[in-house]
């Protein structure tokens, strides 16, 4: 049957039964069909929130825009939560938004990320001692997982005895971030439990910090000030649960994701290992051909016409970032990983894996270096790498997509 047309009343047609599939944890370990489905049905599809935005050109369009608010997600995607997620500038527009995050650059600088170069490469390199010696291994818990959020942690000043208390808390919140409609019971309990804890162990460690200054990220955001104006507790509970959650399990699933794409991709694999200069914008690409978050939202502030569709204020959208990245209309064999894509000399669309305009991710900078340095090693320390589950097993996670193990092979280079 052709999706374009009507199906008789009580039968599922072809795109709807994507717009299932899509959310299906069965289909986890592979969305792209769904999506490809989605964005020849057109560039906006009936979801069961708002329209389903499906590609490159209307996501676009949608996310640089200041008409389009992203203040409503929480509301959108959680209207069942018995917790207040702590109010951050995520979620905000201007002026709240402009007054928060510049505060937050202040501690977040490019200079400060760059500064941990040297701690991440060697960090890496410890961490593939340890692989190339088992030779066998979950690429997740031993690479994947301490790399990010090591770095983290040890930017925000958090105790090495508590890292683990963190990923656990972290783990909670991030399924938490899928829609509430989505979630068993046992999950949204779980979401509660670790927003209760999280507000508790950093709101002491703020306290601290207050009392005993240290030279880490929180003790920089509790003295970033602009104008007089200081990040209230709330506000700075609620940057630091996005710049743990966000900088840490979005940057696992990059990783692990990226590894499985070279797998996957021999000849690509082989490319990185002819030239390992290739890892930095090997990011870029993997990032567009695997993206780590696959949606976001954004609600009309204004009416407005978008590729012959009407919006009123109001009404909702859920962009597809991961459709829009595989969409053959912005990108030449969209399907293909290409890490030369974004080499110098080179021209591509870009990615939506980060956001655009006001709501670009803050952490960029340092998900790029960690998978750069990962990419660098594995280019100059690993011969190959054998999938020993294929599909991987993936979490049911929709909004921060991953598998929950990467059982591979690892064997060393000879030079």
């Amino acid at each position: 049957m052709n999706a374009h047309h009507p199906a008789p009343a009580g039968e599922i047609t072809p795109v709807q039964q994507a717009v299932i599939d899509s959310v299906d944890p069965a289909w986890r370990h592979d969305p792209y069909r769904s999506y490809e489905v989605l964005r020849e049905a057109g560039p906006f599809v009936p979801g069961p929130i708002g329209h389903l935005v499906t590609r490159h050109t209307e996501a676009e369009a949608i996310m640089q825009d200041p008409r389009w608010s992203h203040a409503e997600e929480s509301e959108l995607l959680h209207p069942d939560s018995d917790v207040e997620l702590p109010g951050s500038f995520l979620w905000m527009e201007p002026p709240d938004h402009t007054r928060l995050r510049g505060l937050v650059s202040k501690a977040f600088t490019a200079r400060t990320i760059e500064g941990t170069r040297g701690r991440a490469e060697r960090l890496v390199s410890d961490l593939f001692d340890k692989i190339l010696a088992q030779g066998e291994v979950d690429l997740l818990s031993e690479l994947a997982y301490p790399l990010p959020l090591t770095m983290v942690c040890e930017l925000l000043g958090v105790p090495a005895e508590a890292h683990d208390a963190v990923r656990r808390m972290s783990g909670g919140i991030a399924r938490g971030l899928d829609p509430d409609l989505l979630l068993s019971r046992e999950e949204l309990d779980a979401r509660t439990r670790s927003v209760h804890e999280f507000i508790q162990f950093f709101g002491d460690l703020v306290e601290l910090r207050r009392r005993d200054p240290r030279p880490d990220l929180i003790t920089a955001l509790v003295r970033a000030e602009a104008s007089g104006v200081r990040l209230t507790t709330t506000e700075l509970l609620g940057t630091l649960l996005i710049l743990v959650v966000a900088g840490h399990e979005t940057t696992v699933n990059l990783i692990g994701n990226g590894v499985l794409a070279l797998v996957r991709n021999p000849d690509q694999f082989a490319l990185l290992k002819q030239n390992p200069d290739l890892a930095a914008p090997a990011v870029d690409e993997i990032l567009r051909y695997d993206a780590p978050v696959h949606l976001t939202t954004r609600t009309a502030r204004a009416p407005m016409t978008i590729a012959g569709h009407d919006f009123a204020p109001g009404d909702p959208v859920v962009v597809l970032l991961a459709s829009a990245n595989r969409d053959p209309g912005a990108f030449p064999d969209a399907h293909r990983l290409d890490l030369t894509r974004y080499a110098r000399g080179h021209r591509a669309r870009r990615h939506l894996s980060f956001g655009l305009g006001l709501h670009y991710c803050l952490g960029a900078p340092l998900a790029r270096l960690e998978m750069e340095v990962t990419l660098r090693a594995i280019a100059e320390r690993v011969s190959a790498i054998t999938l020993l589950e294929d599909p991987p097993p993936y979490r049911p996670n929709l909004v921060v997509r991953g598998m929950s193990r990467l059982h591979v092979h690892v064997r060393p280079s000879t030079r």
